[in-house]
């Protein structure tokens, strides 16, 4: 097949050599993929320069991958595609806990913790409790549900960026809801902090003049027999950066009230100082199809 000078051929040519796909979705996915980069590299005019470039960059992107850090994901967020992933499939019945994006620190397991434990090993934050319960679309709780939780420290660091200065673990906890569906941890309040910026994600950033910063939030992975998990944040209402999210990922839902409080009897009941600061949400999930 001769190609014209707009490499129409070339394209049909590669649809072409993809209909022999034997998984009917890979094919689906390929074709579209291969249709709109040809699409782009015409529309852009595209130079063999900057396609070379482009190449580099996703080189160094791969590079830049440890067992403690997905440059990749990161470069997924910050072009809003894993949030656009996430709302074309992240419908939830009337009620239900909105979803977010998973991020880049869901690198290692959370720690089996009881129900009150305190996740912030280090110390030196704001107090904070969090508790909830875990609960079906129609209300009812659910016991057992186990509610995976991590967070940066109160200077705005994941544990798997320090290590060293900060315990393996801290700021990670899996709970177990108790017979109510309710659970409960001790931690203190996230700082935003920026995403990491020392790798081509961060060179991307800055040749786009955007901000790296993530406001404050707590991370959660919500499961359930019978349910459909659910991955979600929590932000703190009244931070910085709730409009301009570096990954796009706030919905006005999941902005929640830490509030001061100064109640003695409630303090001790969760073993924290008072006053402190109290979190408190339901994570509402549907039932599986």
């Amino acid at each position: 097949m001769t190609t014209d000078a707009t490499g129409a051929g070339v394209t049909e040519q590669a649809l072409a050599s993809l209909r022999g796909t034997a998984d009917p979705r890979l094919r689906e996915l390929l074709t579209g993929l291969v249709r709109h980069l040809h699409d782009f590299a015409r529309e852009t005019r595209l130079t063999q320069q900057e396609w070379e470039r482009a190449i580099s960059f996703l080189t160094a992107t791969g590079q830049a991958c440890t067992d403690t850090r997905q440059e990749f994901i990161l470069l997924s967020d910050v072009l809003g595609l894993s949030m656009l992933v996430e709302t074309v499939h992240g419908h939830r019945a009337p009620g239900a806990t909105e979803s977010t994006v998973l991020g880049p620190f869901h690198m290692t397991e959370s720690p089996v913790r009881a129900l009150g434990d305190d996740i912030d090993l280090v110390g030196g934050g704001e107090p904070c409790v969090v508790s909830g319960r875990v609960l079906s679309e129609d209300g009812t709780p659910l016991p057992g549900a186990a509610v995976d939780v991590w967070q940066a420290d109160d200077k705005g660091f994941y544990d798997v960026q320090q290590p060293g200065v900060q315990p393996t673990g801290n700021g990670r906890g899996l709970f177990t809801a108790d017979p109510e569906g309710r659970f409960w941890f001790r931690t203190c309040v996230p700082a935003p902090y920026p995403i990491p910026t020392d790798g081509p994600v961060g060179d991307l950033l800055r040749a786009t003049g955007r901000h790296p910063y993530r406001p404050a939030h707590i991370h959660f992975i919500a499961t359930a027999e019978g349910h459909t998990p659910v991955t979600t944040h929590i932000f703190v209402a009244g931070g910085d950066y709730l409009d301009s999210d570096a990954v796009f990922a706030v919905k006005e839902s999941l902005v929640q009230d830490f509030a001061q409080t100064d109640d003695p009897s409630l303090a001790r009941e969760f073993g924290v100082g008072n006053p402190f600061r109290h979190a408190r949400l339901d994570l509402v999930l549907e039932r599986a199809a």
